[in-house]
């Protein structure tokens, strides 16, 4: 398998429960999640970055 940095932006939830939810659902769509963390947080925009440390999976890589 292949490790690889990524980043995605997914819309601010009103909860932080929903919000880790969207994050792990949308990672999961690249690969397995190693290691996560909102970077930036932009509530004019109604969005958050998140910088994602993942295994990839074997079609993607």
């Amino acid at each position: 398998m292949t490790s690889c940095l990524i980043t995605i932006e997914v819309v601010l939830q009103d909860s932080a429960l929903e919000l880790e939810r969207v994050i792990e659902a949308e990672l999961q769509k690249q690969g397995e999640p190693i290691h996560w963390a909102v970077t930036e947080v932009d509530c004019q925009r109604q969005r958050v970055l998140v910088g994602a440390l993942l295994w990839l999976k074997p079609e993607l890589s």
